[in-house]
């Protein structure tokens, strides 16, 4: 009975290993998922539970490694590689510029009695803290649908910081997002398919004209390779109350980081709207500026404050 239950035990650790294993690699190697991270994450603490289990198994031969010079050489090696990867000396941090998992090392959102605030530090140097003030309209217990993302200066999406919680109803009201971000998608899928340079700018909506900010990298922009030229870009907030009959609105501000700002203020840009298909009948979306349809929405948000310390 005994000896079976070492052996279900070892192979509890076995296939354990496999899954922390595989989504350790894809985390690394594909942009932030909740669903990868959050199952590395709660697997390695059913891990936790089952070294547990093999070492009250395997107790008497265990403990005999503890007095043979074994023991410290692990030791050494284990806390030499933890003080190593805490401290990150820069061929570790070359290794982690490889990752496509941009962030966030924090990337928190909250909403308070008095607004929304969003935390996003995609590395140990940059934080940036987007702080929304509640306006008269503001109801803590019917927060609003809320999306936060980035785009380059030819207005193309480049990275989703935020979607929505209610993905089905946050899509559906927030419209202007949701179709910046599948156009990108359908944009990266395709050239993906057909094995073209991520870097070209791709049609997603209707904006034409050259670029001088093609990029659909976004550590190009938040943490570029070359600091004296950085290329600037937008963060976009759409938001949304359920059940106000009236359209969401999109707060825009612009980043430079060739001309850094600690604080900038975000400004109401307009609402969206759908327009015909253009020629090739791809959708169209347009911001128009705020008409006498709108009357709570507008005390939804008082003030929005963009706070970056690099």
């Amino acid at each position: 009975m005994k000896k079976r239950n070492r052996s279900f035990v070892s192979l509890l650790i076995a296939f354990s290993f496999v899954v922390l294993a595989v989504t350790g690699i894809l985390a690394f190697a594909l942009p932030f998922s909740l669903q990868i991270v959050g199952l590395h994450a709660l697997m390695g603490f059913v891990f936790i539970g089952i070294i547990v289990l093999h070492v009250v198994n395997n107790y008497h031969h265990l403990s005999r490694y503890m007095k043979t010079r074994v023991l410290w050489v692990t030791v050494v090696i284990t806390v030499g590689l933890t003080g190593l990867f805490l401290w990150q000396p820069k061929p570790i941090r070359n290794i982690l510029t490889l990752s496509q998992n941009l962030g966030p090392a924090m990337d928190r959102f909250e909403v308070q009695n008095d607004g929304l605030i969003y935390d996003y530090r995609p590395s140990p140097n940059y934080k940036m803290t987007l702080n929304l003030r509640a306006g008269e309209t503001f109801d803590e217990q019917a927060a609003p649908h809320v999306a936060i993302w980035l785009e380059n200066a030819s207005f193309y999406h480049i990275k989703t910081l935020r979607e929505p919680d209610d993905s089905i109803a946050g899509r559906a009201a927030l419209p202007y997002w949701d179709f910046k971000r599948r156009g990108w998608e359908s944009a990266k899928q395709e050239m993906e398919t057909e094995g073209l340079d991520l870097e070209l700018p791709p049609e997603v909506d209707g904006v034409s004209g050259a670029t001088q900010n093609s990029s659909f990298d976004p550590a190009d922009y938040i943490l570029p390779a070359d600091p004296d030229n950085p290329m600037p870009y937008r963060l976009l907030i759409e938001i949304d109350q359920p059940n106000d009959n009236q359209p969401s609105l999109v707060y825009s501000v612009e980043i430079d980081n060739s001309t850094p700002q600690a604080f900038q203020l975000l400004d109401l840009v307009g609402f969206p709207k759908q327009e015909a298909n253009d020629a090739d009948g791809k959708e169209v979306w347009a911001l128009y500026f705020v008409d006498d349809q709108f009357s709570s929405a507008l005390e939804l948000i008082d003030s929005g404050l963009l706070t970056i310390d690099r």
